[in-house]
């Protein structure tokens, strides 16, 4: 008996959590993943064909993939076989790969290989699966949370078609829990249940996309509320808020989801939204995002999005990581949200930051290189340096009216090229109106 068979048959009806007893076995019972599962779509098509080829489902949790797989092994004639990437490991692999190639010798058959949180896989394990992915010994179903262009090696890549699964709708959650309601069979269905709306709205809404999550609430309010006298069970709001106290929030400080918050934090402030800013901040704090690391990217904001529109920007983002370093949580977040009000509603420019990166790409050209230190910039302090001309000719600025005085500071070869310029945004409009006045002979702003 395989590990796929042990899950699916051994635990019974009354042993496992509603999420699994409810657990659609076909694609008519599937709900949501209309994008990938309707009618005609390609995956459909395949599974219903028995014409499967090696695919990696990609998508948060609660969603279906496992379902998926589920509905594969009832509709294959191919031998089906699971593994769970965090508990099992190459000796596992090995084993069921012989199985695999015993199967196929002796009766001619295929076999699919289902790999829940391929993730979890390291690149040793990953490439001990590839010759068998390649030669056709199994056919792999990949089930995983973070993305696999950035967790799948690209070997197995290249040789699966990626399907990203959306999060649940609203609808589709309301009307899985609905059906685990009326289910009499393997649901709830059995039970006088009476359902609040506010109630099935606080499932859904705590369980952030999670399906398991809203149903196995769902089932531990129903089994815990004692019936009245008429043998009516009532959930409320009340009750479903006690069934179901924390979220599921959806953030693995190492996994896709972290960076996808954090860009969108990081996008909020650039696009002046402080609003969003305090949410997104919120949503990691909660999560249990290190602060520091938080306070990191405001300093890198500071300078990158906000620049010399507002110089002090900068020191504002450096005193809220100080502070949160010295205060900690909870008292910390009183100083984000101060540095993330700021940074938000402050003037934006990255005029500085593309200005280095001209000047970057200027350098890696090969020019910039190997241009020469013109010879009054050279250091002329060292003897002999006068005789070599060092320093010969150069101006001291503060011996002129406003301590500027023109006169070339760039290699020869790119004496004209210009790489900050400034916007009329905040304090940086103030240094373009110096710097047009300053250099207007040399023509490098243009208004």
């Amino acid at each position: 008996m395989d590990l796929f068979s042990y899950n699916l048959e051994e635990k019974t009806a009354h042993e496992a959590p509603l999420a699994d007893r409810i657990r659609p076995l076909t694609l008519e019972e599937f709900v949501g993943q209309n994008k990938v599962l309707g009618e005609g779509k390609l995956l459909r098509r395949a599974i219903k064909a028995d014409r499967l080829s090696s695919i990696i489902l990609y998508g948060p949790p609660g969603i279906g993939k496992t379902t998926i797989a589920k509905i594969i092994a009832s509709n294959t004639q191919k031998e089906f076989h699971q593994l769970n990437a965090v508990i099992s490991g190459v000796k596992d692999l090995r084993d069921l790969i012989e199985k695999a190639q015993e199967i196929r010798s002796q009766y001619n058959r295929g076999s699919v290989l289902f790999i829940d949180e391929i993730h979890r896989f390291n690149k040793n394990q990953q490439d001990a699966l590839l010759p068998y992915v390649e030669d056709g010994t199994v056919i792999l179903i990949g089930a995983t949370t973070e993305n696999p262009y950035f967790s799948v090696n690209n070997a197995l890549l290249s040789r699966s078609q990626v399907f990203k699964l959306e999060e649940l709708t609203r609808s589709e959650m309301e009307k899985l829990l609905n059906r685990a309601l009326e289910d009499k069979e393997k649901g709830l269905g059995n039970y006088q249940v009476e359902i609040d709306d506010k109630a099935i709205s606080h499932f859904i809404d705590s369980a952030n996309g999670d399906i398991r999550v809203a149903l196995n609430a769902l089932e531990l309010a129903v089994m815990t509320t004692l019936p009245n006298e008429n043998g009516v069970r009532t959930i409320n709001l009340e009750v479903a808020e006690d069934s179901i106290q924390e979220k599921a929030v959806y953030y693995d400080k190492d996994g896709d989801n972290h960076y996808d918050v954090i860009s969108a934090f990081i996008k909020s402030l650039r696009g002046s939204d402080p609003d969003a800013g305090l949410y997104w901040l919120a949503r990691m704090l909660y999560a249990g995002e290190d602060p520091l690391f938080v306070c990191r990217r405001l300093l890198i904001f500071a300078s990158e999005d906000v620049g010399n529109a507002d110089p002090q920007a900068l020191q504002v983002a450096l005193s809220v990581y100080q502070a949160v370093e010295r205060l900690g949580l909870p008292e910390g977040k009183i100083t984000l949200a101060q540095g993330v009000t700021y940074l938000a509603s402050a003037p934006k420019s990255n005029s500085s930051y593309i200005g280095v990166l001209k000047a970057q790409k200027e350098v890696e050209s090969g020019i910039g290189t190997k241009s020469q230190v013109p010879n009054h910039l050279k250091d002329a302090h060292y003897q002999g340096a006068k005789e070599l001309g060092h320093g010969r000719d150069y101006k001291y600025p503060h011996h002129y009216p406003e301590n500027f005085i023109s006169q070339t500071y760039l290699p020869e070869e790119i004496k004209d090229k210009v790489f900050y310029e400034p916007t009329l945004n905040g304090k940086e409009a103030q240094i373009k109106e110096r710097l047009q006045r300053l250099f207007l002979k040399r023509g490098d702003f243009d208004g």
